[in-house]
């Protein structure tokens, strides 16, 4: 579990196509230090395994679902990924639930300076799929980043960015029209999931049970 706190920007140093998967190399040194085999990392918001972990670097495998599915599919050699490792079981919240999978790809619309302010504006279009479970002051990750809603119309979402997270994360490499991984509230999907008053599965009788040998 993670919380849309970006710990380091990675820069993607190597894609290999490995089979029907691809292997990508991040070069990144703090977090690097802090990874063992076989540990997830939330890579722009996905979270991944890291393997081959060198002084500097890992690795990461990325399966065609993976890739074709998240903002990955635009990336190249030199692309810049926001980093984050897991939450500590004795950790502060500083954003809020974010998993690492991802709901749907937005695009960019624009990153803009707000008129008169050292801060900004990011506009996403949505997709449907996260439009649906996205509020007026709720919570969303974009990129791995845990953002507040400002502005929602229609699936155009408003984000307000201050310069330490433009300066501390991706987004000043991105451009209008590139993909970018989104999450939605999990409170939300658990919310929708409850109001749908769809039964709860029924449990099984000891003599159920029984029967099927357990």
């Amino acid at each position: 579990m993670f919380t849309g706190i970006v710990e380091e920007v990675g820069r993607i140093s190597r894609i290999e196509q490995r089979g029907e998967n691809r292997r990508i190399t991040i070069a990144a040194q703090n977090t690097a230090a802090e990874l063992k085999a076989g540990a997830s990392v939330a890579v722009s918001g996905v979270c991944l395994t890291a393997l081959d972990i060198k002084p500097g670097s890992f690795c990461a495998d990325l399966a065609p679902e993976t890739w074709e599915r998240t903002s990955f599919s635009r990336m190249r050699e030199g692309a810049l990924v926001n980093l984050e490792l897991p939450m500590r079981p004795n950790g502060r919240f500083g954003g809020h639930i974010v998993q690492g999978h991802v709901d749907g790809i937005g695009r960019v619309i624009a990153l803009e300076r707000i008129a008169d302010s050292e801060n900004w504006w990011l506009r996403i279009e949505l997709p449907p799929d996260v439009e649906k479970y996205t509020v007026y002051k709720g919570s969303i990750s974009i990129e791995g980043i845990s953002l507040t809603v400002a502005k929602l119309e229609g699936r155009l979402c408003t984000v307000a960015i201050i310069p330490h997270t433009v300066e501390m994360t991706n987004l000043n490499s991105l451009k209008p029209g590139d993909p970018v991984n989104l999450e939605a509230d999990l409170i939300a999907k658990y919310v929708e999931k409850m109001m749908s008053n769809e039964p709860a599965e029924r449990s099984l009788t000891v003599e159920e049970l029984v029967r099927q040998g357990f």
